[in-house]
Protein backbone atom coordinates (compact mmCIF):
# COMPACT_ATOMS: atom_id res chain seq x y z
CA UNK A 1 0.00 0.00 0.00
CA UNK A 2 1.06 3.34 -0.40
CA UNK A 3 1.49 5.98 2.42
CA UNK A 4 -2.14 7.83 0.49
CA UNK A 5 -4.04 4.37 1.00
CA UNK A 6 -2.53 3.81 4.40
CA UNK A 7 -3.74 7.72 5.58
CA UNK A 8 -6.43 7.16 4.26
CA UNK A 9 -7.40 3.94 5.85
CA UNK A 10 -6.48 5.44 9.27
CA UNK A 11 -8.62 8.12 8.45
CA UNK A 12 -11.64 5.98 7.46
CA UNK A 13 -10.82 3.40 10.75
CA UNK A 14 -10.94 7.04 12.49
CA UNK A 15 -14.18 7.89 11.39
CA UNK A 16 -15.70 4.43 11.92
CA UNK A 17 -14.68 4.65 15.65
CA UNK A 18 -17.07 7.91 15.92
CA UNK A 19 -20.61 7.00 17.32
CA UNK A 20 -23.44 9.12 18.12
CA UNK A 21 -25.66 9.64 21.56
CA UNK A 22 -28.86 9.62 20.88
CA UNK A 23 -31.69 11.16 23.16
CA UNK A 24 -35.32 9.87 22.81
CA UNK A 25 -38.69 11.36 23.72
CA UNK A 26 -40.81 9.63 26.54
CA UNK A 27 -43.83 11.00 28.16
CA UNK A 28 -42.53 11.60 31.55
CA UNK A 29 -39.62 14.13 31.47
CA UNK A 30 -39.80 17.75 31.50
CA UNK A 31 -38.04 19.79 29.22
CA UNK A 32 -36.10 21.48 32.61
CA UNK A 33 -34.80 18.40 33.55
CA UNK A 34 -33.81 17.34 30.10
CA UNK A 35 -32.11 20.88 30.00
CA UNK A 36 -30.28 20.44 32.67
CA UNK A 37 -29.14 16.55 32.26
CA UNK A 38 -27.68 18.15 28.61
CA UNK A 39 -26.35 20.73 30.28
CA UNK A 40 -24.31 19.15 33.59
CA UNK A 41 -23.63 15.87 31.76
CA UNK A 42 -22.93 16.25 27.86
CA UNK A 43 -21.62 19.67 28.99
CA UNK A 44 -24.16 21.72 26.44
CA UNK A 45 -24.38 25.09 26.60
CA UNK A 46 -28.39 26.36 27.52
CA UNK A 47 -29.30 27.54 24.08
CA UNK A 48 -27.81 23.68 22.66
CA UNK A 49 -29.35 21.87 25.28
CA UNK A 50 -32.86 23.57 24.86
CA UNK A 51 -32.81 23.11 21.16
CA UNK A 52 -31.75 19.69 21.64
CA UNK A 53 -35.33 19.35 23.93
CA UNK A 54 -37.36 20.64 21.71
CA UNK A 55 -35.65 18.48 18.44
CA UNK A 56 -36.92 15.47 20.68
CA UNK A 57 -40.01 16.69 21.83
CA UNK A 58 -41.01 17.28 17.88
CA UNK A 59 -38.83 14.44 15.78
CA UNK A 60 -38.76 12.13 18.51
CA UNK A 61 -35.23 11.86 19.08
CA UNK A 62 -32.06 14.07 18.56
CA UNK A 63 -27.85 13.54 18.50
CA UNK A 64 -26.83 15.16 21.34
CA UNK A 65 -23.31 14.31 21.35
CA UNK A 66 -20.51 12.53 18.72
CA UNK A 67 -17.94 11.30 19.90
CA UNK A 68 -15.68 7.66 20.29
CA UNK A 69 -17.30 5.21 22.54
CA UNK A 70 -15.10 5.53 25.34
CA UNK A 71 -16.28 9.19 25.84
CA UNK A 72 -19.91 8.79 25.50
CA UNK A 73 -20.77 5.59 27.26
CA UNK A 74 -20.17 7.22 30.60
CA UNK A 75 -22.67 10.21 29.61
CA UNK A 76 -24.93 7.18 28.57
CA UNK A 77 -24.85 5.32 32.03
CA UNK A 78 -25.10 9.06 33.78
CA UNK A 79 -28.54 9.96 31.30
CA UNK A 80 -29.76 6.45 32.31
CA UNK A 81 -29.64 7.40 35.87
CA UNK A 82 -31.57 10.72 35.02
CA UNK A 83 -34.16 8.08 33.55
CA UNK A 84 -33.63 9.55 29.88
CA UNK A 85 -33.92 6.94 26.84
CA UNK A 86 -31.10 7.17 25.25
CA UNK A 87 -28.57 4.78 22.80
CA UNK A 88 -25.71 5.44 21.10
CA UNK A 89 -25.13 4.34 17.65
Amino acid sequence: MSTQELEQTKLKEQVVQERLLVLHNDDFNTFDHVINCLISICDHAEIQAEQCAYIVHHNGKCNVKKGQMEKLEPMLMSLKLQNLTVEIK
